[in-house]
């Protein structure tokens, strides 16, 4: 199937090449509205449409908006990782300390995978501390992951709390760059990266991508960005909403829910 996404997107690479830059279409979906109030947030449903170079969103201003990254940022700080050996593959271990932390999920040895899977704070903060300052700037101009600041005391939470800002937009254009082999990175880089990435693989789909969460104007934010394969064909998504007095019983679900809720109005998925 990966096969037959890489051949028509280099097919759609040789039409722009030859006539030029390839506008994307942006079509207005109020459905995703609907689905997003349903769910008690606000925010921007961003769908894109690879074979047919079309967006789809509820709001294409929130979704064009700079928003802190939390942690969907754990993509590029752990192709940063690999591509440094700061991390060797994904069976590496993060060992515990035995100190308390934020998330019970959290207060055990993990490997590189599940600290991906189970977004490890304080696994990424020593990841980061490792990347150090002057190779994570040099590897995100390296990667045009834009917008991210931080010095030697913000090298390890940037992604959290301060002016680091990305948007749903350039989101999308990061990870369609990933999956079809466009960043200048290992195709060891780029499997470990497929590999982890996934949350969901069925008969009739595979679903993967990142989450995040994070603050906005002392609201609680909440990304979730990445693609799904259906059908010979990869769609890529980022969702951004906002709610006041997020919970961890009800915040992950709202995301997942939004997101699979989007793809049944495009009948990506029954």
């Amino acid at each position: 199937m990966r096969k037959i996404l890489i051949i028509s997107h280099l097919l759609l690479l040789v039409s722009i090449s030859s006539h030029g830059q390839l506008k994307k279409n942006e079509v207005l979906k109020p459905e995703f509205a609907t689905i997003l109030e349903s769910l008690k947030v606000k925010g921007a449903v961003l769908i894109y449409d690879v074979k047919n170079n079309t967006y789809y969103s509820n709001d294409f201003t929130w979704a064009k908006t700079g928003i802190i990254p939390a942690s969907t940022f754990k993509i590029p700080n752990s192709i940063i990782a690999l591509e440094t050996g700061v991390i060797q593959n994904d069976s590496v271990i993060f060992k515990w300390n035995g100190e308390q932390r934020n998330n019970k999920k959290w207060e055990q040895d993990l490997t590189f995978k599940k600290a991906f899977q189970v977004s490890c704070v304080p696994c990424y903060q020593e990841v980061a501390r490792k990347i150090g300052v002057n190779r994570m700037k040099t590897y995100l101009k390296k990667l045009d992951y834009p917008g991210m600041f931080f010095d030697t005391i913000t090298i390890d939470n940037f992604w959290l709390q301060g002016e680091s800002k990305i948007s749903q937009m350039q989101q999308i254009d990061f990870l369609e760059r990933l999956y079809f082999s466009k960043l200048p990175i290992s195709k060891r880089t780029e499997n470990t990266m497929r590999n982890i990435m996934i949350i969901e693989n069925t008969k009739s789909y595979t679903l993967s991508g990142k989450t995040g969460w994070g603050m906005r104007a002392d609201l609680d934010n909440g990304w979730f960005v990445g693609y799904i394969e259906t059908n010979n064909l990869a769609y890529f998504f980022a969702l951004n909403v906002e709610m006041k007095n997020a919970t961890m019983d009800s915040f992950p679900a709202i995301r997942m829910n939004a997101i699979k809720e989007a793809f049944r109005k495009l009948k990506l998925i029954e």
